[in-house]
């Protein structure tokens, strides 16, 4: 499946770690600057070294103290079980993605807990149960080498897609090894290519003896925020040293490299590079006549893919052309033949603008066609792209393609060869249904999750709340049927707001078995800073204007308040990454609207946010603190700073990832720390490996789900026993 993002690509090429200078030398060269804590006004800086022993006996503190309050609790061990059957459950549908050779598919189970990469036919897919080839035996092989791999994808050579470059992480971080595989033989290729030096970013195949790699290659080859800026074309049989550089950034720029322009039959049509100035904003670049040519086009604009014998383009802001304006959040073509002759003068034609309401979310390309899932009021809705040569000389058309209403839509496999492309089909009470077709009917029923919950008696509403600045802010609250609004049902309000990613209505599964189904309701809020509404419901709350995302995400919780659905010492809030800033920043914004708060994987300590883990690169979603006017606007709802003598917090429950090299555990260690210097209740627990995710095998995603749902448990529906303190 090709899928049409070329930011994802960029984020593939680049999203890259090696060790730097540690976080004590850090300190020490931003100490003071612009205000920036250093040790002086800071002690619990040496927190934010992940793997020293000081800190890591902190952490074993931690996780035993917060471990007994939860472990002992007589509904842990049936929620863990619960949580475990559902990951483990072998009737839950195997997704897979289309190559020549068969339909591949990663899974994960009791007895294959790292997983296996496998394959199967479609005629053997269609069946309740496909006989499986495996391809590779990831808990084999970490025993084999002593090794705790996480296996993180494959970039493979099309268009047979038989040579691929696997990339294993040790532990779950983002940074990974790379190693040359053969699905033909099922091994990896004996002096093939191997790139043995953990480091965040990828490669693309030029051909079967050449990569084109862009990851760190030692000293002055890392961003300020530690992702690659260069990128080299390497020949089979040679050292990756002496590979020579073609595209190389700014060490300013949160990334760059170089890539392939490539259509879905693997055609290499030009070569390009990007320099990502911000997170936001790319340059964008095109090899001509042997120089790097920067593309005219906006900074929050990208290639989006081939299609038709066309280039398209995504813009997430107003594009003015020649008079013409492409509204924000549209795709423009241009002919294909025509951009290589003139990568800039190319004429630009409208494909696609957003109504009212509108987003789109995704995409892919199949044989002959490009399919976008849109967001319609954050409903789902697919749409299928094709340049009609017949109509005035050629004329993009569209259709909706035949899905269910009022679901959430997702494609999650697509053939670069044929028209075959599969989608899901889900709701918060609705088990995942995988549709499919090969482009000569409409899509079918092709395989159905099980239930793993008993939605009889639950209900979907939507409802919105108004904002500090009259805003009108959607949520969706899943409760018990007939529901007394008296205040006192306990309630989980969760959301991210961040990044224009948009939170969906989904299958609830293990959410919906651990917490619903035993009397909660769970509620998901659409704040600004999201993506559910479009670029602007994204740009509007960002930099100086973050604090709006807060102020949505509060408002949400007054709102269940105040219609009776919940009360302050029912309602709970939880959030991971730039969620858990979120929850962060509304349980110390707001600490009498919540009885409890689980802060996950989180950002925390916004103020030296730029020197921890890959903080640097986040920039422009946030602000620069060391920017004195900027550092003010972070100053106002950094968590970690507002965390203060005389306040009653609600206990927090925070938690992170040893392995985690992105948002770094410091955030979460020092959150717990500054609570127990003042005297506060609350629990920290850290796992060794799972890195961002979480979770690197079934049994430890479901300890995590229990230990969570215990804690709200005790905090929401218990009379309030556990207290979190010392």
């Amino acid at each position: 499946m090709k899928l049409v993002s070329t930011l994802a690509l960029a984020l593939a090429m680049t999203i890259t770690a090696t060790t730097g200078a540690s976080a004590a030398e850090e300190t020490a060269k931003e100490s003071g600057v612009a205000g920036i804590p250093g040790p002086e006004q800071d002690p619990y800086i040496w927190l934010e070294e992940a793997r020293s022993e000081e800190a890591l006996d902190w952490v074993a503190k931690e996780n035993t103290r917060t471990l007994a309050a939860f472990e002992a609790d007589p509904r842990f061990a049936q929620l863990k079980a619960e949580a475990l059957a559902i990951f483990d459950s072998e009737d839950r549908i195997p997704f897979v993605s289309f190559r020549p050779d068969g339909l591949y598919n990663f899974w994960q189970d009791k007895a294959n807990p790292k997983g296996l990469l496998r394959r199967t036919s479609l005629e053997s897919y269609r069946t309740d149960e496909p006989e499986w080839e495996i391809i590779l035996d990831v808990d084999a092989l970490a025993a084999a080498e002593g090794k705790e791999w996480v296996y993180q994808g494959s970039t493979c050579l099309p268009p047979a897609l038989n040579k691929c470059m696997i990339a294993l992480s040790d532990g779950g971080e983002d940074a990974t090894i790379m190693r040359e595989f053969d699905t033909a033989t099922k091994q990896f290729v004996e002096g093939g290519f191997v790139l043995d030096a953990k480091s965040q970013g990828g490669v693309q195949w030029i051909d079967e003896d050449t990569l084109l790699v862009g990851r760190g290659f030692g000293e002055g080859t890392l961003t300020e925020s530690e992702y690659p800026f260069t990128s080299r074309v390497w020949t089979r049989g040679t050292d990756i040293a002496d590979a020579p550089e073609i595209f190389r950034g700014e060490p300013t720029d949160v990334w760059a490299g170089a890539s392939l322009l490539r259509d879905n039959t693997g055609t290499i049509h030009a070569h390009t590079a990007f320099r990502g100035v911000s997170f936001h904003e790319s340059l964008y670049y095109v090899e001509k006549d042997g120089e790097w040519l920067q593309l005219d086009i906006p900074k929050k604009a990208s290639p989006y893919g081939i299609v038709d014998g066309h280039l398209l383009y995504s813009t997430d802001v107003n594009w003015e052309v020649e008079g013409q304006t492409f509204p924000a959040d549209s795709l423009i073509a241009v002919d294909l033949e025509e951009w290589k002759a003139n990568p800039n003068g190319a004429a630009k034609t409208l494909v696609w603008a957003p109504g009212e309401r509108q987003t789109k979310q995704g995409g892919a390309i199949t044989g002959n066609a490009l399919f976008v899932t849109l967001l319609d009021n954050v409903v789902g809705k697919v749409l299928e792209f094709n340049f009609d040569t017949s109509q005035n000389g050629g004329q993009w058309v569209s259709r909706e393609v035949a899905l269910p209403d009022n679901a959430t839509l997702g494609i999650v496999a697509s053939s670069n060869e044929t028209d075959q492309i599969m989608y899901t089909v889900s709701g918060f009470l609705e088990p995942t249904t995988l549709y499919y077709t090969d482009g000569s009917a409409p899509p079918a029923v092709l395989k159905t999750s099980p239930a793993y919950f008993a939605p009889d008696g639950m209900e979907v509403e939507q409802h919105e709340a108004t904002s500090k600045d009259g805003t009108k802010i959607p949520y969706f609250i899943v409760k018990p049927k007939g529901m007394v609004l008296d205040g006192d049902t306990a309630t989980l309000l969760t959301g991210y707001g961040g990044f224009q990613v948009a939170r969906l209505p989904a299958y609830l599964g293990s959410t919906g078995k651990l917490w619903v189904e035993k009397g909660g309701a769970y509620v998901l809020a659409n704040m600004r800073g999201g993506g559910e509404f479009g670029p602007m419901w994204h740009q509007t709350a960002i930099r100086e204007n973050k604090q709006r995302t807060w102020d949505d995400f509060i408002a949400v919780g007054d709102d269940l308040v105040q219609r009776g659905f919940t009360s302050p010492e029912h309602l709970g809030i939880q959030g991971g990454s730039q969620g858990g800033l979120l929850v962060g920043t509304a349980f110390t914004q707001r600490p009498d609207l919540f009885g409890a708060a689980i802060v996950q994987i989180p950002l925390f300590d916004m103020l030296r946010y730029h020197l921890i883990g890959r903080g640097a690169s986040w920039i422009g979603e946030y602000g620069d603190p060391r920017i004195p006017e900027q550092r003010a606007w972070i100053e106002g709802y950094s968590p970690y700073q507002k965390i203060v003598a005389g306040v009653d917090y609600p206990a927090p429950f925070l938690w992170a990832s040893t392995a985690d090299d992105r948002t770094h555990p410091a955030h979460a260690r020092k959150g717990a720390a500054r609570l127990k210097e003042l005297g506060q209740p609350y629990y920290y627990f850290e796992d060794t490996t799972g890195g961002h995710s979480g979770g690197v095998d079934n049994d430890q995603r479901a300890k995590l789900q229990a230990l969570q749902f215990v804690y709200l448990m005790q905090r929401l529906m218990d009379e309030r026993g556990a207290t979190g303190g010392d």
